[in-house]
């Protein structure tokens, strides 16, 4: 039963995860490049108080926390699944690893005050390509939780 509750859970974040991240990238990416360096400015002043990164920072390490978990918990449903659920909190690693090596860099240059604005309009640029790669990354966990699921709802029920 408790594989079945974290799976569920796991599932639950990395989707949710999944839709703020392609919110941000058809939404949010959009309207920073709109009309830059004035776009950029005012996301800055909007973000001034609160900005997605605090959404990120306690759902993200909940994410990363939930596929340690789940890959402990399946550990004895054999080869499969464990490679499984190492895949995906792999895949949750590493783009919460571009989040700090390549976005924090490029939000500073986007969202700062009194940037140039062909350094602000290339760094839109580069976020918002990436972005999909990261969005990438999450589906993989998504979907690699549902094989997981698979496995796990495939199991004998225990008497």
């Amino acid at each position: 039963m408790a594989k079945r509750i974290i799976i569920s859970i796991g599932i639950v974040l990395a989707s949710g995860l999944l839709f703020v991240n392609l919110y941000t990238s058809i939404v949010d990416v959009t309207s920073w490049g709109g009309d830059v360096p004035r776009s950029a400015q005012v996301a800055g002043e909007y973000f001034k108080n609160v900005n997605p990164g605090h959404f990120f920072r306690i759902f993200s390490p909940m994410n990363q926390l939930v596929g340690l978990l789940l890959l402990i918990v399946c550990w004895k449903l054999g080869k499969q699944a464990r490679w499984l659920c190492a895949g995906a909190l792999l895949a949750a690693l590493v783009a919460e690893s571009l989040t700090f090596m390549y976005f924090y860099p490029r939000n500073e240059i986007i969202l700062g005050q009194g940037q140039d604005a062909a350094a602000v309009a290339q760094a839109v640029k580069e976020w918002a390509a990436m972005n999909w790669v990261r969005s990438g990354l999450v589906l993989v966990e998504v979907l690699l939780y549902f094989k997981v699921q698979g496995l796990i709802f495939r199991q004998a029920p225990k008497a």
